[in-house]
């Protein structure tokens, strides 16, 4: 089962949704508050059952918020950014180098987000 950190920043307050293994599997903008943090990860919980909008696909397929959007990066690496229902990002990950790779952290997210435990650290 994985898990939400929350953590302090200078500027505030982010999560991490970590998998089993303890691999950050997607991270969160910074909030002002606990409170606000905490309704992002109810947010990523209710969104991450979305569609997957490939990006890298020319003529991709638009699908309706909530959605994971799969893109590349300026280097070329493949990313992911969760999007909820009004279309704010409310979780990305990191870069990998194959898409098959950010498509299982997309999966590992689907899988581990609904029942993650949170935890502040």
């Amino acid at each position: 089962m994985g898990k939400f950190e929350i953590k302090e920043v200078k500027t505030g307050l982010t999560f991490n949704l970590k998998a089993n293994n303890g691999e950050v599997i997607a991270t969160s903008e910074v909030y002002s508050s606990e409170a606000s943090c905490r309704k992002g990860i109810e947010s990523v919980r209710r969104c991450c059952a979305g569609e997957i909008e490939d990006q890298t696909v020319e003529g991709f397929a638009k699908c309706k918020h909530p959605k994971f959007e799969v893109y590349q990066d300026k280097a070329g690496e493949y990313r992911f950014r969760l999007k909820a229902s009004n279309g704010q990002i409310i979780a990305v990950g990191e870069g990998y180098k194959a898409k098959k790779s950010c498509l299982n952290g997309i999966e590992s997210i689907k899988k581990n987000a609904p029942a993650a435990e949170i935890i502040k650290l």
